[in-house]
């Protein structure tokens, strides 16, 4: 009975499900991107030995620091890119064409024959990464109902989390050359699932096309059977027709005057920008990303008892249980109060870890007794949190707080703005590492956690249920 009723609810109800559907196709390109963000950690170390490298060449700690950080660079290009194409040609064509450069890295990975042809995959990597997070938070959030958005659009960051672990594994224990040749099929199959679903219904009446959004809006509805019921039918007309007095009143106001600069200085817009300002640091500056690119060599500097890979993986089991929690959460408490509660535990975890890696690395205090569980049930904290509230909602809240006159402009910048933050901690954590310690590290990341939390309690509305147009 419970199953039944699980499967006639929420995400899983009748009128939802052609959307959780689409949701699942739509998010096989970022299993693929999180498939080649999870491949770095444990590959890293192997790649740095002599005799551990799989191909014909090793890099250095600087070498590897460029590995780390471009993917960052190729984030900014693809937020541009993919914005461009997506408020020009549309949501579908930006969606086909995140499938081609996340292609190119495979085949790159596969026939690399110096540290080049790893620094262009990886830029390819951003490419991907850059325009998946423009293009889908977008398209998910348009194609959801407002009862389900949240934990739909949380399904991007479930998908990203399950590559993540696929490829902690599949990079610590099947042979290099294999995991290209396997992983390739992903973003292929994701470009044929992409030719069977429609234009989201807004993009329709932003063209003009209202016959095609109507059908567009009744398919994602799961109300365009041969006998939908009188409640499914009155449900679409209420949505069609907000839905088209709001395209309408934005189509009419960018006719009469283009964006202008009042349109971002004024108190509503700058709020929202500063908010998505410090999400987008929130989101980087906790440390997550750099952790999880770097999880193997951090393992290493505290002098675990366990396989460095091992812990790795099992964090990567706890980025999505973390994740699963927040689709659970997020439509049922809010955003705020995840996001209050992820940088708290943020700021507490890391700073623990700093204290754990400072006696592990400046004194001979005996960790034998701690060390082959305190790293990384303190490591499985701080990431489990993270995926709570700053990474799982951080995009959620993005597209619901800024007001969609600047949306797609504002999304573009703040996204900008995290690649250039992910490329700053990309390239500085393994320098720091290597420089400062991994201790004042881990305590420069507890810092910001805090600030962070400061402002998300203080200045942070909360989104849960705003309709997309408001």
């Amino acid at each position: 009975m419970w199953l039944l009723h699980i499967l006639n609810s929420g995400i899983f109800h009748k009128d939802f499900r052609r959307q959780l559907l689409v949701a699942l196709s739509a998010t096989l390109i970022t299993i693929s991107h999180g498939i080649g963000l999870g491949w770095l950690s444990p590959m890293l170390p192997m790649l740095q030995s002599v005799e551990a490298t799989p191909l014909d060449f090793v890099i250095d700690v600087h070498e590897a620091s460029w590995l780390g950080a471009l993917i960052s660079l190729g984030g900014v290009s693809g937020n541009f890119f993919f914005s461009y194409i997506m408020n020009r040609f549309g949501r579908k064509v930006s969606i086909y064409g995140l499938a081609l450069p996340n292609t190119c890295i495979w085949f790159l990975l596969y026939f690399a024959q110096s540290v080049e042809w790893l620094y262009v995959a990886r830029v390819c990597a951003g490419l991907t990464g850059g325009g998946m997070f423009v293009v889908l938070p977008i398209f998910l959030g348009e194609i959801a109902d407002n009862s389900v958005r949240g934990r739909l659009c949380s399904f991007f960051n479930l998908a990203m989390n399950i590559g993540i672990m696929i490829g902690f594994i599949i990079s610590s224990y099947v042979p290099y050359h294999v995991i290209p040749c396997a992983v390739v099929a992903l973003p292929l199959l994701y470009l044929v699932l992409s030719t069977r679903f429609p234009e989201p219904p807004q993009q329709l009446l932003r063209w003009g096309r209202e016959e095609a959004a109507q059908r567009s809006l009744m398919y994602y509805r799961n109300c365009d059977g041969p006998s939908p019921s009188n409640e499914a039918q009155r449900s679409y007309l209420k949505q069609f027709d907000e839905m088209k007095h709001a395209i309408n009143q934005q189509v009419k106001e960018q006719s009469n005057e283009s964006l202008s600069l009042s349109d971002f200085c004024n108190k509503s817009a700058l709020k929202a920008i500063v908010t998505g300002l410090v999400l987008m640091i929130a989101n980087i500056f906790t440390g997550t990303f750099a952790f999880i690119n770097y999880m193997s060599n951090i393992f290493e500097a505290v002098h675990t008892q366990l396989e460095p890979n091992t812990n790795t993986i099992i964090i990567g089991a706890v980025q999505i249980v973390g994740t699963l929690a927040s689709i659970y959460l997020v439509d049922r408490y809010g955003r705020k109060i995840l996001l209050v509660v992820s940088c708290a535990g943020s700021a507490v975890g890391t700073a623990a870890f700093g204290i754990y890696a400072f006696y592990a690395e400046e004194t001979d205090v005996d960790l034998s007794a701690f060390s082959a569980w305190l790293p990384v049930a303190l490591m499985a904290f701080i990431i489990f949190v993270a995926n709570v509230g700053v990474i799982s909602v951080t995009m959620v809240v993005l597209v619901e707080i800024l007001p969609h006159r600047i949306r797609a402009v504002a999304t573009s910048a703040c996204l900008g703005c995290l690649s250039f933050f992910a490329f700053t901690s990309l390239k500085a954590f393994p320098l720091m590492m290597h420089y400062l310690g991994l201790a004042a590290t881990m305590w420069g990341c507890a810092a910001l956690s805090a600030l962070c939390l400061f402002y998300v309690s203080v200045f942070l509305e909360e989104t849960k249920g705003k309709s997309i147009y408001n």
